[in-house]
């Protein structure tokens, strides 16, 4: 009897998470968007620690980095990745650029172009920034006992060749503390992020001036 117990026990102990989590109806994930997007027009910019882990197949081991991260509604970004290979990215919403201090060189990109990299920074911005994101992705989501998990994947075939799916892991407080991207090619990025805030952020974030001396190319051209 007590190993039957026991072995009840376990099961229920196994299937816990899982009978916390439940499908939200549509209505109800449309409510979550709204008030998710309540809050960001009411403090449109956010700043946040992350942790990222990084599979690619033809590796043996995952990439790993951490760093802080600054956004403004709509389209302004910057992250800066420390670690073995640090690097700083800088979007103003209408030019990128990749800074890599280790190697003094910087990448510089056009966006509004229509190419695969607006897909994937649209893809990197979407869970900082879900307004209209229905137009871009198909969405469901669960509800769980410490938030919500949204599962998207996307409509367009531009996007479609850049991602497969991707999952916003939402806290009961609204911020995003887990995403998980997953490529065609079968690479997949886990990031965590913590200590949110919404304090103003000075414009002169989002730009950005190569060092002197610094190596600039232009991979997509001008």
């Amino acid at each position: 009897m007590f190993k039957v117990t026991r072995y009840l026990f376990f099961c229920l102990f196994l299937c816990a998470p899982l009978l916390q989590a439940e499908p939200l109806s549509p209505a109800d994930l449309k409510s979550l968007l709204g008030r998710i997007r309540e809050k960001r027009a009411a403090a449109p910019q956010v700043q946040a620690d992350f942790q990222e882990e990084k599979n690619v197949k033809m590796l043996n081991k995952p990439i790993t980095s951490s760093g802080k991260i600054w956004f403004q509604a709509p389209n302004k970004f910057r992250r800066e990745a420390k670690g073995s290979s640090p690097s700083i990215t800088v979007s103003n919403g209408q030019q990128l650029w990749i800074y890599y201090p280790k190697f003094n060189s910087a990448e510089h990109y056009s966006l509004g172009k229509r190419s695969p990299l607006d897909a994937g920074i649209s893809a990197i911005t979407a869970s900082l920034n879900l307004e209209n994101v229905e137009a871009t992705y198909n969405i469901s989501a669960t509800k769980e006992a410490d938030g919500s998990l949204l599962q998207l994947t996307p409509r367009n075939p531009s996007m479609k060749r850049f991602l497969q799916t991707f999952s916003i892991k939402i806290n009961n407080d609204l911020q995003v503390v887990r995403t998980e991207m997953v490529q065609p090619n079968g690479d997949h990025i886990v990031t965590t992020y913590s200590n949110e805030t919404r304090a103003p952020i000075p414009a002169s974030t989002f730009e950005f001036t190569p060092p002197a001396g610094t190596e600039v190319t232009t991979p997509l051209g001008k």
